[in-house]
């Protein structure tokens, strides 16, 4: 880290110093030790060093690879150094993807070989020929007037683009669409299906397929700019015949490693505030913004209290979760391996969203939890405002916390660069707000450390109150959206009556 940063960082960190002491709130363990925390984030940490090694050094880390592997041990000894308690938490992933090479070869009109890449959960086939047909947006209006045609044929799918203009809205309008678009083109008897990116100038980049192991259909992202020229030809009254060869690893479970670190509480140590991010991430890309900024922001937290010698009253624990984007399996694995102790869990909350901003958080319907979260953002009111979302949001690990009726937060983020590089081939560590990130760090330890020392009055919900939150929400569109309403409702997941 240059010098010059460092010292413009300190600048901030007294800045801010400034107004915490002018307005922030007094905890159980006394507001000096919240100032420290705060100071210390904000101050020169080895935080960007441990994004770029986590990132640049080891790269993407899908579960089940190598470079998965490597990242796990070391989170281990990278806290291990930070002085910590820390522990491997083995589970199971029952249906593991990794990606292999993909081939498309134009013929007809158009003669030429695209570059593409497989959805993950997307089935393989060898030297699938096919004509290519005109999708539209993949809407039902667009399958009817496909009819028959579509049967046996590779339909491509026009997207709309995802700029930094976008943003989130767009990457949301994603997920919300997928499903209904794989479930017609699966109902149309189609031979694979190809989404245009949605990202230019060529990026490429990996949404799970919708159904996820489910899936039955070969599915491909194609490079923008050859997909339009494909449509362009296709509307033009062309015709063009795609041989696609989809490359997958699969096989049958294998074993992941979530990541978990604490420092224990002094007057009630079995009460726990966890906080967690993932360690792993697809292979496109290095993994920096989804997600590996925010595993070394967590672990950064640890080490500056471990470092202060703070001794907070409940336990502050962080969990690395693997396997988040194979489907949320490593909270999953982390719920079912500590059910005994979840009505004791004070808090889960899920930091994802890259290095924007954090502008306030999803408090999950739970008025009483937004307004403790008001009270406890006190102490970093400067580096605010912050607004509450009280609303539940599926498609990070606060899932199965959530469905279980523990408390549990998710941090809203502008969005700065996030959506245009999620799963995409530039989501690398130069696209790392390093300042902006210290100073979430500094947000969410104070959060953290509130959480951990003050008088809290958050009861688990039973499974009535969960079942009374989906009705009264989004909650099941957004669980069916990520592949998780099926496990749900066969009580596979989620509290028990």
């Amino acid at each position: 880290m240059r010098t010059g940063y460092l010292r413009r960082i300190a600048g901030v960190a007294a800045l801010v110093l400034l107004v915490c002491n002018a307005r922030g709130a007094a905890l159980a363990a006394g507001p000096r030790d919240v100032e420290a925390l705060i100071g210390a984030m904000l101050g020169p940490t080895p935080v960007i060093t441990d994004a770029r090694t986590l990132t640049d050094g080891i790269g993407g880390r899908p579960v089940g690879s190598a470079a998965n592997r490597a990242a796990v041990a070391w989170a281990e000894r990278t806290l291990q150094a930070a002085g910590v308690t820390v522990r491997r938490e083995r589970f199971e992933v029952p249906d593991p993807w990794l990606p292999g090479a993909v081939e498309v070869r134009l013929s007809g009109d158009l003669a030429f070989a695209p570059h593409a890449v497989a959805k993950p959960f997307s089935v393989a086939v060898d030297d699938r020929a096919a004509p290519v047909v005109d999708g539209g947006f993949g809407t039902q209006e667009d399958f009817a007037r496909l009819g028959a045609a579509a049967g046996g044929a590779w339909v491509l799918v026009e997207t709309p683009v995802l700029d930094d203009a976008v943003g989130l809205a767009g990457l949301f309008r994603e997920y919300d669409e997928a499903p209904g678009i794989e479930s017609r083109g699966a109902a149309a008897g189609v031979a694979g299906m190809i989404f245009m990116s949605s990202r230019p100038r060529n990026l490429l980049f990996r949404h799970n397929a919708s159904m996820g192991a489910k899936n039955r259909l070969p599915l491909i992202v194609m490079e923008r700019e050859p997909a339009q020229r494909i449509l362009r030809t296709l509307r033009a009254g062309g015709r063009v015949t795609a041989a696609v060869t989809i490359r997958t690893r699969t096989g049958g479970a294998v074993a992941a490693e979530n990541v978990v670190a604490e420092i224990p509480g002094i007057l009630e140590p079995d009460e726990v505030v966890l906080v967690g991010a993932h360690l792993d991430s697809h292979d496109l890309g290095t993994g920096a913004l989804d997600n590996g900024a925010n595993v070394a922001m967590l672990i950064d937290m640890l080490r500056q209290i471990h470092r202060l010698g703070l001794r907070p009253r409940r336990t502050i624990r962080i969990a690395l979760f693997n396997a988040e984007e194979a489907g949320l399996y490593g909270s999953w694995g982390y719920v079912r391996r500590h059910a005994a102790e979840l009505d004791r869990h004070r808090l889960a909350a899920s930091i994802d969203i890259g290095t924007g901003a954090i502008t306030g958080f999803y408090t999950g319907g739970r008025p009483a939890l937004a307004a403790t979260v008001d009270r406890l953002l006190e102490p970093v009111a400067g580096l605010g405002p912050f607004t509450q979302i009280d609303a539940p949001l599926v498609g990070t690990d606060n899932f199965d916390f959530m469905m279980e009726g523990v408390p549990n937060l998710v941090a809203n983020q502008a969005d700065a660069n996030y959506a245009s590089n999620y799963h995409a081939e530039s989501d690398t560590f130069d696209k790392i707000d390093q300042k902006q990130l210290k100073l979430n760090g500094a947000i969410v330890a104070a959060l953290v450390w509130g959480f951990a020392n003050a008088d809290l009055d958050l009861e688990r919900q039973s499974r009535a109150e969960i079942e009374a939150l989906i009705a009264a929400t989004d909650l099941a569109q957004q669980m069916r959206a990520f592949n998780v309403w099926d496990d749900w409702a066969a009580g596979r997941r989620g509290r028990r009556p």
